[in-house]
């Protein structure tokens, strides 16, 4: 059986960590290397990496930055941000990245997700979905740092994606985000019914119970947290061990 992972959540933005509630209010939380050599100490399973103003600036992703964060970081390293071509996608995985995350240009750039997936295997294409609740129910794919609304539906998006290669899918509810009041669990659920590709929970994770419940009744793969581990004392060792007490599989 497939272990559980947990993934905690760098968000990088002018040359710092920041986090924030609802994609915005980003306040700095240290630097991005500090975090690495902690993660390191603490055996994450994986770590993301998400440059969040890269795409808002035209920035294609800082090769720099990722390069020496590769060099520091002992685990599986997952990138986005301002990714566009298929170039971007080589130039990542140079320099160390093992999974590259689209999120804006899998909306705008449909094809670029199968041509990833042809050129460096689906297991390297994360494709990124930040959604928001609509009022009449359901969930909208939203774009630009979760600024910008696309009219595509949640479900049909992550159908679609899968079919043209995408390997896993980090799912952030735009609304969670920040609160660590619990994942969406709709949101979570309805999208891992629909695809058969593994999906990452992100967005609300505030107590350990938070990502059982993401894996157990949202039917998660893994789940992507940030707040927890940034203004709290749990740790992602902690949390994996009230995972297995729930009897889900973990690597300890």
């Amino acid at each position: 059986m497939l272990k559980t992972r947990i993934m905690p959540t760098l968000l990088f933005k002018d040359l710092g960590l920041v986090k924030g509630i609802g994609f915005d209010s980003w306040r700095r939380v240290g630097s991005v290397m500090q975090a690495v050599k902690v993660y390191n100490l603490r055996e994450v399973d994986e770590l993301v990496f998400v440059d969040i103003s890269a795409t808002r600036d035209g920035r294609t992703p800082d090769l720099e930055t990722v390069d020496t964060i590769a060099d520091e970081c002992f685990m599986p390293l997952t990138v986005g941000g301002g990714v566009r071509t298929i170039e971007d996608f080589r130039n990542l995985l140079r320099v160390g990245a093992d999974k590259v995350a689209v999120n804006t240009a899998a909306v705008l750039n449909p094809s670029l997700i199968a041509e990833a997936a042809r050129t460096f295997g689906e297991q390297c294409v994360v494709v990124s979905i930040d959604a928001r609740r609509r009022p009449g129910g359901g969930h909208e794919v939203f774009t630009h740092a979760g600024t910008q609304p696309t009219g595509l539906d949640v479900v049909d998006f992550a159908r679609e994606v899968e079919r043209r290669g995408a390997g896993e899918i980090l799912l952030t509810s735009i609304e969670r985000d920040g609160t660590m009041s619990g994942y969406d669990l709709e949101l979570v659920s309805s999208v891992s019914a629909a695809v058969g590709i593994g999906v990452i929970a992100s967005g609300g994770a505030g107590r350990y119970h938070h990502m059982a419940e993401a894996i157990l009744r949202g039917r998660a793969s893994a789940v992507a947290a940030a707040a927890i581990f940034h203004y709290t004392e749990q740790t992602p060792l902690e949390a994996k061990r009230h995972l297995k007490e729930r009897g889900i599989p973990v690597r300890l």
